[in-house]
């Protein structure tokens, strides 16, 4: 199994490649040279697979045994969820009237990106120990990301990580779990800019070819194959739980409900489908809609503003994977994937061809929700159910409330309600918060500022020359790449 760029310029690397670089050289995302097709009879017996070792099975079909061997995988995705809360990894909350909905979020920072970047710290430091190599991990987030990647890495000599959020547009509590963690290897920014601003600099950075060498520089925000990778299990577990029977010819349906931002958790759906997996993916958005506006009208292009909502961690503008979604439906067409998205780096708006459209809206549905409707989401399912939603699953399950009954549908719950106070006060419920999150108000923090009018790309910079001399001081016996 190789990996190639979405834009074709690159040549083809293994896993550990991909996963270390982030960015294709040629500025594309890496995605598998190859998707595997699988038959119904697999489809049959991962069905009785529990998620732990469905995730080994999928892994298993894109990083070689040559790589990794089959028992180190198993043992590196077994330690990467023994932090988890439920026995079961995640969970299927069968609510009424037809609601089914997946908790993705038991891992330890609460959120459904502790799935994958746990799963992907734990290939780092298998690759990094076998070559006693250090690398730099520089991050940023729109809420979730900063806290699962600072959880997956922290405390491992051969990993450094920076990351970089957006004062006032986390909530407090995701915010505490990114600075309350005072490890050697964490450092954390706190920049005062909206989550597409703040990813100007680390953009910046990375295209500074020497300077990302010099000092190994990559990413973990979705851009990381890795995190797509694991993020395929979703959709497979989904489809296992609510899929009436498997007995059936043709296979059922099943409507596949993804809270959207940077369009990992949807493009990890969209190879599932790829890979023979019946389902039908809906990408919800809120009030940031370049995603639903480019299903319905072929319109990929920014508004004039990022809008600051209720579902902060999908307030993204531009959804990077979005081009791993077109370049599947280009038939890995790197050249024509090219040409697309540099026309839209340089105009920040791209009308798609006709046929292109015509194929993203057979692969994808989409819908929008405002605040309202999120609101309202979160009060019905309560009324209803006694069952508190965050309000980026509350996107997903205001879907599932506006549409009529149809084929089985399963809503992806990406965040515990835990970690929105302000939303549930919002809708006029209150917050049920666990002794671990009501802790971190009492905690040290540490963060440096990066304000307006600052170079945010240069501060980077000198902080993460500032940690390589401290290595080089400290004489740690683990060398850069």
């Amino acid at each position: 199994m190789e990996y190639v760029s979405t834009r074709g310029g690159a040549g083809a690397v293994d896993f550990e490649g991909a996963l270390f670089s982030g960015y294709a050289p040629d500025g594309g995302l890496f995605m598998p040279q190859r998707i595997p097709w699988l038959e119904r009879d697999t489809l049959r017996r991962w069905s009785r697979l529990p998620y732990q070792e469905l995730v080994k099975e999928l892994c298993f079909l894109f990083i070689t045994a040559e790589l990794v061997p089959r028992s180190t995988l198993n043992d590196l995705i077994d330690r990467a969820f023994s932090r988890f809360r439920h026995k079961d990894v995640v969970h299927l909350s069968r609510l009424k009237d037809g609601l089914n909905v997946l908790e993705l979020w038991h891992g330890v920072t609460y959120a459904f990106k502790d799935l994958s970047l746990s799963c992907t710290g734990q290939f780092l430091q298998y690759f990094l120990e076998k070559k006693k190599q250090h690398v730099t991990i520089l991050v940023g987030t729109s809420g979730d990301t900063g806290s699962s990647a600072i959880e997956s890495v922290r405390g491992q000599k051969n990993m450094d990580i920076f990351v970089v959020l957006p004062k006032g547009f986390c909530t407090q509590i995701q915010e505490l779990q990114m600075t309350t963690v005072i490890e050697d290897n964490i450092h954390v920014f706190a920049a005062h800019g909206n989550s597409d601003e703040i990813d100007e600099p680390i953009k910046e950075l990375f295209a500074d070819v020497d300077f990302a060498r010099k000092y190994n520089l990559m990413s973990l925000n979705s851009v990381n194959w890795s995190r797509i990778m694991v993020q395929i299990a979703h959709h497979f577990y989904a489809y296992f739980q609510c899929a009436p029977s498997l007995d059936t010819t043709p296979l059922p349906m099943v409507e596949i409900v993804v809270p959207t931002g940077g369009g990992g958790n949807i493009t990890a759906g969209c190879i599932a489908q790829k890979m023979g997996l019946p389902i039908q993916l809906v990408a919800v958005v809120n009030s940031n809609d370049i995603i639903h506006r480019t299903v319905q009208h072929g319109d990929f292009s920014l508004s004039e503003s990022v809008k600051a909502t209720l579902a902060s961690a999908m307030d993204i503008q531009e959804p990077y994977n979005m081009e791993r979604i077109l370049w599947l439906l280009l038939g890995s067409d790197g050249r024509l994937t090219k040409m697309l998205m540099e026309r839209f780096s340089v105009s920040k708006s791209l009308k798609l061809p006709e046929d292109l459209r015509r194929k993203l809206s057979e692969t994808l549905r989409s819908c929008s929700a405002s605040d309202e409707d999120i609101v309202r989401a979160m009060q019905r399912c309560w009324e209803e159910n006694r069952y508190l939603l965050c309000p980026h699953s509350a996107v997903a399950v205001h879907y599932h409330y506006s549409q009529p009954d149809g084929m089985p549908r399963c809503c992806l719950a990406p965040a515990s309600a835990a970690k929105f106070q302000d939303a549930l006060l919002r809708a006029g419920l209150v917050p049920q918060l666990p002794p671990e999150i009501t802790a971190l108000t009492a905690m040290e923090t540490r963060s440096t500022p990066l304000e307006r009018g600052q170079d945010w790309a240069q501060a980077l910079r000198e902080q993460i020359e500032a940690m390589a001399r401290r290595r080089r001081i400290a004489g740690q016996g683990v060398t850069q790449t």
